[in-house]
């Protein structure tokens, strides 16, 4: 998994910072590439990272220094990236990367809101090449900047009840209130999820995990509902709902690197920050419906296309889509995979 082409591109990055421009924009490019060279697109790696790389800023530099008994005063401290930076790279030098992100984990996971939850996808990903690959420096040193990101821009869902209905996620979220205006950055967005809004109480109507074994199940039901609800309703903001889909997946990749003890506390985190984007950013109308009857290849398909088109959140979010077909064989998966290309431009158009 990670071959060459990850290594390198993962090299190249950790040069950059995770955010980018004036508005502070997340870069994709780890998650993007780690996309491409698990689903067999090496080659297209090292050009894609060159169109990339133009637009990102340079890494910020540390400032001071975090330890282990300081790191509560730096969290959430979007100006200390740099120090969070080189904390997490001094921790997974010292420690196997499993002890360091079960230590973490607990602690970042009330900030999962963190970079509108690129936070933790930028975890999930690497977490996946961990998992399936030997260590090396490279990617050792992504999983730093991946907590490093998380920790710096640690926010909170606002608050709301654990699940304890009896509704599927895709109906689950369907239940969820939209926000009165839909305007505004994320903090304004999420300050309309107040008690009178209605969203504390939706948010109690999915069907819980009862045991930690039937978590896994419960992730990937809510990935394959967010997947579909933006066939329907990703047109509100087509970039930021793409993380309904893609964060939960990121959890459901990680589960196997983390003590099942964590594993229902992550469902309920990431079931939360899903439901409050949707709340924020899904329009109230759906769009009409659309269908992509499936080939014998239409998964493959759908990833060429991904490759083709070059956005990173249209690479992404067709990564997730196709397993969500792999694991249903529902064809609106798929249908969802199109949708998301036609409503973000390509890069290189």
């Amino acid at each position: 998994m990670s071959g060459a082409a990850l290594t390198e591109a993962y090299e190249r990055f950790h040069r950059t910072g995770p955010e980018w421009g004036a508005d502070q924009l997340t870069n994709h490019g780890p998650m993007a590439v780690e996309v491409l060279v698990r689903r067999g697109r090496a080659e297209a790696v090292p050009g894609w990272v060159d169109a990339y790389i133009r637009r990102l800023d340079e890494l910020p530099r540390a400032t001071g220094e975090i330890t282990d008994a300081s790191w509560p005063e730096a969290l959430g401290d979007g100006r200390r990236i740099g120090d969070w930076t080189a904390y997490f790279t001094r921790q997974l030098a010292e420690q196997p990367w499993r002890e360091v992100l079960v230590t973490w984990w607990p602690r970042l996971l009330p900030g999962i809101a963190a970079g509108a939850t690129h936070g933790v996808i930028r975890t999930g990903h690497v977490v996946r090449t961990l998992l399936t690959s030997e260590d090396n420096t490279p990617t050792l040193d992504e999983l730093a900047h991946a907590l490093a990101f998380w920790a710096a821009r640690s926010r909170s869902v606002p608050p709301a009840a654990a699940p304890a209905g009896q509704l599927d996620p895709q109906a689950a979220l369907d239940a969820v209130p939209r926000i009165a205006s839909q305007q505004g950055n994320l903090a304004a967005r999420f300050g309309q999820l107040t008690q009178e809004s209605g969203w504390p109480t939706s948010v109690g109507r999915l069907r819980p995990a009862a045991t930690p074994r039937q978590v896994p199940d419960r992730l990937a039901d809510l990935v394959a509902a967010a997947t579909l609800r933006y066939l329907s309703h990703g047109h509100g903001h087509p970039v930021l709902l793409v993380h309904t889909a893609t964060a939960p997946n990121a959890v459901l990749h990680t589960l196997p690197a983390l003590p099942d003890d964590l594993w229902v506390p992550s469902l309920t985190a990431v079931w939360t920050a899903s439901a409050a984007i949707f709340a924020a950013y899904a329009p109230p109308q759906a769009a009409p419906a659309q269908t992509a009857p499936p080939g014998p290849d239409a998964a493959t398909e759908a990833i060429d296309r991904a490759v083709a088109h070059g956005d990173e959140h249209v690479i992404k979010f067709t990564d997730t889509a196709a397993e969500v077909y792999a694991r249903t064989g529902q064809p609106d998966a798929l249908a969802a995979a199109l949708r998301v290309a036609t409503l973000i431009p390509s890069p290189t158009a």
